[in-house]
């Protein structure tokens, strides 16, 4: 392989690719090979962080129900082997239960892998890796396949596949017994052991890794799971994307809820870093009401704090956030580690921070080490659901007082540049000079991704989003209006400056 070829596996902070034939057109690019040496290179990265010899290192690795998951998992277990690191195999797992492995105190690997391609398509698959100190950033995923690369040139691609792991180890058991804990110490119910008991909760794990939520946390504490659905791991994904931002999964877990009469709907995506739910009236709770529900929540014991959210959150969160829970909002850049890290950085700089969510489902909170990780965000909210439900209240009263936009729509503009990035941003530079000329529109100040601008006449009340993609050569475009009908007002008046630039294709 040419280092051209591991680069081409970075998808920010993970590793990503086709590790299977199947789709046309697409070919193979996470292969074993590539596996084995960016196994081999995690344990160098880990022992030179822990400055120990990588005869010393203790590696934990796992994965989703992907049906690639086998034969990558086992080279990258060689890969390590073959430097003396110690391996242990907990199979099948979820992403923050792997960082877990690193931190609890009976636990406590010197690294952690998962393989997983969150939601993409079953031919796809990937790494995330971790250490106590979180996830592996951007740069250190870039110098991981830099070693990856040049271990496989000094072998000349050379390998060999061990028998296995030096261990096995049943995490999400361990795992769930601690969330299992959380939940009793929350809900402070007469029945400890089972202080879920006379609680109805639906769960659709989209037959990825989050069945365990269901039956190794929810039931064993007493609640009623009758309608859970897709509990079974299958990497072909045969009922539906597991995705909390699919249309189709939502509308799963919402029919699901409401026909076996649940008092409350959980849904997850494949790794269970993200999750959404559903109120048993089956209202969604997703995207802005997510956050807006979770800030509820955190408010309860952290008034006044700040909650991080990516750009494309609605003006009507901001309101929620602002005059009902009286929390700051704090309005970052797409990714969820862009809106985790700026988390960590407002903490440092004094500003409490205690939650950082994307509309896409990724939530992370600081007294969980501002892992995102979507089994620990239902744990809250069924904590909350137990307390409320013992005093004869239901959840959406959390937040009934939020507002939604009355139409709302993403056109993603490709760019057709070659140097998409430079062009991109000059395109996003030009525009806003555009609209500080046209009538009704204001550029908004404090805007970390791109340019955001309000718009205003008698009828219709609005924003635009203009940003480039965070991998793509794509431009999003995002308009909101309280008023229906109001996007197809704003795209008209905005598309003349589109169309005279023939290196943009609305």
């Amino acid at each position: 392989m040419q280092l051209q070829d591991y680069k081409k596996l970075q998808n920010g902070s993970d590793i990503r690719g086709v590790a299977m034939e199947g789709v046309e057109g697409e070919k193979v690019d996470l292969t074993e090979r590539a596996a084995y040496f960016i196994g081999t290179a995690f344990a160098g990265l880990v022992a030179r962080e822990k400055q120990i010899s990588t005869m010393d290192v203790r590696i934990m690795i796992g994965h989703d129900s992907r049906i690639t998951a086998d034969p990558l998992k086992m080279a990258a277990i060689s890969g390590m082997k073959a430097v003396g690191a110690t391996v242990t195999d907990c199979h099948l797992a979820s992403t923050p239960s792997l960082f877990m492995a690193t931190v609890l105190p009976d636990l406590q690997y010197d690294g952690a892998v998962m393989l997983t391609a969150s939601h993409l398509p079953f031919n796809r698959n990937g790494f995330k890796f971790f250490t106590d100190k979180g996830g592996l950033e951007k740069k250190e995923i870039t110098e991981l396949l830099t070693l990856a690369y040049e271990k496989d040139a000094l072998l000349n691609g050379k390998y060999t596949i061990c028998s296995g792991a030096d261990e096995e180890y049943d995490l999400l058991s361990r795992y769930s017994e601690h969330l299992c804990g959380l939940i009793k110490e929350g809900v402070k119910a007469k029945d400890y052991d089972r202080p879920l008991s006379g609680l109805h909760i639906v769960v659709d794990a989209g037959n990825g890794a989050g069945g365990f939520f269901a039956t190794k946390v929810l039931q064993p504490l007493g609640a009623d799971i009758t309608g859970s659905q897709f509990l079974e791991p299958d990497g072909t994904f045969p009922n539906h994307i597991p995705n909390p931002e699919n249309k189709e999964a939502m509308e799963a877990i919402r029919k699901a809820t409401v026909a076996n009469q649940g008092d409350f709907g959980l849904i997850f995506d494949t790794d269970v870093d993200r999750a959404a739910a559903v109120f048993a009236d089956g209202t969604e709770v997703s995207r802005n009401a997510f956050i807006a529900l979770m800030a509820a929540i955190i408010a309860q014991d952290k008034p006044g704090t700040t909650v991080v959210t990516d750009s494309v959150t609605s003006d009507e969160l901001t309101e929620f956030l602002t005059n009902e829970v009286k929390m700051k909002h704090h309005r970052f850049k797409r990714g969820y580690k862009n809106v985790i890290n700026e988390a960590i950085r407002l903490n440092k700089e004094g500003e409490e921070t205690c939650l950082a969510m994307e509309t896409s489902g990724h939530g992370a909170l600081k007294e969980n080490y501002f892992l995102d990780d979507g089994a620990y965000l239902c744990v809250k909210m069924v904590i909350e659901l137990a307390r409320r439900h013992a005093k004869g209240q239901g959840m959406e009263t959390l937040i009934n007082k939020l507002k939604y936009p009355q139409d709302a729509a993403e056109y993603r503009l490709k760019i057709l540049a070659e140097n998409y990035s430079e062009y991109g941003n000059q395109i996003i530079d030009e525009f806003q000079y555009f609209c500080e000329k046209q009538k009704g529109f204001r550029v908004l100040p404090n805007n970390y991704e791109g340019v955001r601008v309000s718009y205003q006449d008698d009828n219709i009340h609005g924003w635009i989003l203009l940003r480039m993609s965070l991998h793509d050569p794509l431009l999003p475009l995002n308009i909101e209006t309280r008023e229906a009908g109001g996007v197809d007002l704003i795209a008209g008046k905005i598309r003349e400056f589109f169309a005279c630039k023939e290196k943009i294709k609305w």
